[in-house]
């Protein structure tokens, strides 16, 4: 299962939107035959993520027999359910709509609480998240704004028992969003959700920065 959080709370530049339009088109070919997909739009309400693509990826005409299957009407299943719509979902990514807060963590456990642990899920499956983002958190709870990049004042505060997820089966990758009004040091930053996926659990598949800066 692999699900892709598309942080919408900020403008991102043209640059970056191209190259993340192509790091997108990456990670959807990695969803093979029977595999589940989610993405999903993260807005300014925690645990609010409208959802932009889900479903199954089918298989398309060449992962059947043609002996004992039809793989033209395979194909056009393929085509009609998962094929085309994630082809033309990348022209439509919404390019940021000035929210108030950036709850990434509270749509990092709805993920786990709504797919991971449904009951579409097969158990000891591998199971990944995508995360679109600047990854500035920012809520009532927690502020990176106020806080910075610093992982202690993080575990003090009351987004720590909130916000806390079980990610011991899960893999995230991050494709990061550079900001140009960022008050401390990327490398920090990096650092920060390095500790932070380790922390609940989790394993780190990547942190790839997008090119430009927002």
């Amino acid at each position: 299962m692999t699900a892709i959080i598309i942080d919408a709370t900020d403008p991102i530049s043209e640059i970056t939107m191209a190259n993340l339009k192509n790091e997108f088109r990456r990670e959807v070919a990695q969803v093979g035959k029977g595999q589940y997909l989610r993405i999903a739009s993260l807005t300014g309400q925690p645990r609010e993520l409208p959802m932009m693509f889900d479903g199954c990826n089918p298989g398309d005409g060449s992962s059947v027999d043609q002996w004992t299957n039809n793989p033209n009407r395979r194909q056009r299943r393929w085509e009609e359910e998962f094929g085309k719509p994630l082809e033309q979902l990348p022209a439509s990514l919404d390019n940021g709509i000035g929210a108030s807060q950036s709850p990434v963590m509270a749509a990092v456990q709805k993920i786990r609480n709504d797919l991971f642990d449904s009951d579409i899920a097969v158990p000891g499956s591998p199971k990944r998240i995508i995360i679109v983002s600047d990854m500035i958190e920012h809520t009532d709870l927690y502020s990176q704004y106020r806080s910075g990049a610093d992982f202690a004042a993080y575990l003090a505060s009351d987004a720590y028992r909130t916000f806390r997820t079980t990610l011991s089966d899960v893999e995230v990758t991050i494709l990061y969003v550079e900001r140009a009004n960022r008050r401390f040091p990327s490398s920090e930053h990096v650092r920060f959700w390095n500790d932070w996926i380790i922390e609940n659990g989790g394993r780190i598949g990547s942190i790839k920065r997008l090119e430009g800066l927002n």
